[in-house]
């Protein structure tokens, strides 16, 4: 079930576009160098854009006060209109049955848009 919804996400979801629009950010925030552990942070959220089913965000236990400033650069910059992108298409989904899955979906995505680092995606069990 997980496989099905991961590729109609990837299709119908807006799942692609998301996925690509974190990869170009990414590649951005490389080629500026200063903003390498940003890079990486939308790399990761591309990755749990394309295949958020079955996948889930937990906070990995070895970050620091660095993670948590960065964070709060991230949330300035970027992380609170990536949220309410994420809200406003989840409640936009919700509306329609057959979008519910999608929706929440994009709830689930919004932890992870205002706080990125920090954080790693880990396999549902």
């Amino acid at each position: 079930m997980r496989t099905l919804l991961n590729i109609l996400w990837f299709i119908f979801g807006s799942g692609f576009l998301l996925g690509l629009a974190y990869g170009i950010a990414g590649i951005i925030c490389f080629v500026l160098i200063v903003t390498i552990p940003f890079g990486v942070a939308s790399f990761r959220l591309a990755r749990y854009s394309f295949w958020p089913f079955g996948y889930d965000i937990a906070e990995r236990p070895s970050a620091g006060l660095a993670s948590t400033l960065a964070n709060i650069v991230w949330f300035i910059v970027a992380g609170w209109w990536l949220a309410l992108m994420h809200i406003t298409a989840g409640v936009a989904l919700c509306i329609t049955i057959i979008g519910i899955p999608f929706g929440i979906a994009n709830f689930k995505l919004v932890p992870a848009a205002l706080w990125p680092l920090g954080r790693e995606i880990v396999a549902r069990a």
